[in-house]
């Protein structure tokens, strides 16, 4: 079975009696090249297990299979296990896992599935849970990569470079963990449904340590998150809440100047480096 020809698949789900869900952002992959140039990004190999999550009727699966060592797959639309049961029968090590993935302890369920392996994440995401499942994947610190098909607008925020309109929060809390490379666009045409945005796949090569040293993660995240809150203010107002009451905004700009940022300059303009420095300037101030 073809499972991305529009025809095949359209027999395969009206023999099911399966209906699209909106509220779950299914859209079934209907271009071959696509799924296998996304496992082949993967990494996976001979020796290495494979998590997916939302396998969708398993193009993507098939592909991981044929490279990995074994692929689990979790899936919440339980509509679809009767039909993954039928695509994916020639594929002895696939094991399917009912359930929402963003309820389990992914660490664990890698552990207790492929014991012994290394595991990498690989996944077609819905665009309605993007941002939980890849900080949940990149918490969980059990992968050597995460590979995912993303919306092009999330892609870019995750990959984008200070200064840019894209850059943010969560364009740090990746690069935390990981080196985050754009791989390539995937147009709605190779959809069934078509969605309205383009996609992109992203893989996201696991660090070892962060790319700057940063001595308090917690600290750090605060220091991110309140920058990038209020964009247009200066990082001296979006910092001075985090100091205590008797902490005068004139210490925080010269905590700045000692780390070579100017008083007026924003959030948006500091690399990952400039914010660990910052992080380690104020854990001072915070613990005298």
């Amino acid at each position: 079975m073809d499972l991305c020809n529009p025809k095949e698949i359209k027999a395969l789900l009206g023999r099911h009696g399966f209906r699209f869900s909106k509220q779950m952002g299914q859209n079934f992959l209907i271009q071959e090249w696509v799924p296998r140039q996304t496992a082949e990004a993967s990494g996976a190999a001979p020796g290495v297990g494979v998590l997916e999550i939302g396998p969708g009727i398993g193009p993507l699966t098939a592909q991981l299979a044929r490279l990995g060592e074994k692929v689990v797959s979790v899936e919440l639309d339980r509509t679809l296990l009767p039909i993954l049961a039928e695509t994916l029968s020639d594929y002895d090590n696939v094991e399917i896992v009912p359930g929402d993935i963003l309820k389990m302890d992914i660490a664990a369920l890698c552990r207790e599935r492929m014991p012994g392996l290394p595991v990498v994440a690989c996944a077609n995401l819905p665009y309605n849970i993007t941002t939980p499942v890849i900080t949940a994947l990149l918490q969980a610190q059990c992968f050597q990569a995460v590979t995912v098909m993303i919306q092009r607008e999330v892609a870019q925020r995750i990959c984008a470079q200070p200064g840019t309109p894209e850059y943010g929060a969560f364009t740090l809390l990746c690069q935390y963990y990981a080196d985050c490379a754009l791989l390539y666009d995937v147009p709605p045409s190779c959809f069934l449904p078509a969605p309205k945005v383009t996609s992109s796949v992203i893989r996201m090569t696991i660090r070892e340590k962060p790319p700057a040293a940063v001595e308090d993660p917690d600290l750090f995240f605060q220091v991110v998150r309140a920058a990038f809150a209020q964009r247009r203010k200066t990082l001296v107002n979006c910092l001075y809440p985090l100091l205590e009451k008797s902490v005068e905004k004139q210490t925080l700009s010269g905590l700045l100047h000692a780390c070579n940022l100017t008083e007026t300059i924003r959030g948006e303009r500091l690399a990952f480096a400039d914010f660990a420095q910052l992080t380690g300037k104020l854990k001072e101030i915070k613990g005298s």
